[in-house]
């Protein structure tokens, strides 16, 4: 069964997107946010997106599950890692949303303890951990 990390909502961890759109679809979502339906492009677009992501729900989750990811936002901390080190297991990370490796955990750590990173979304960790995971990241 899918682990859900933490429920989704507005985090101020985000990353943008650009798109492009025709002029009438353009002009179409104006139109809306002129007449007060959402408070601005963005708005409409997050609102469009989240619907379609709920109209796929049941798909999603099967696929999520079937997979294995962790489906919102993961944190790995050092004390995680280092007992990871310490029972001689190694993480194979799947998040379906943000996964993040704590600033204080070392490359040496997480080449230790990561045996491969998959995620669908967003990965936060520091530029050296990052470097030190290269070949296990997909």
């Amino acid at each position: 069964m899918m682990e859900r990390a933490e429920p989704r909502g507005r985090s101020s961890e985000s990353e943008k997107i650009t798109l492009n759109l025709g002029f009438v679809d353009l002009g179409q979502i104006d139109l809306l946010v002129r007449e007060g339906f959402y408070a601005n492009r963005s708005d409409f677009i997050r609102t469009a997106i989240r619907n379609q992501i709920d109209r796929h729900a049941d798909a999603l989750n099967r696929s999520a599950a079937h997979h294995g990811f962790d489906l919102g936002l993961r944190r790995y901390d050092r004390a995680e890692l280092e007992a990871a080190r310490a029972a001689g297991r190694r993480l194979r990370i799947r998040v379906l949303g943000l996964a993040t490796i704590a600033p204080d955990v070392d490359p040496d750590l997480a080449l230790a303890t990561v045996e491969s990173v998959v995620v669908l979304g967003s990965f936060v960790a520091s530029p050296e951990v990052k470097a030190a995971l290269g070949d296990r990241i997909h």
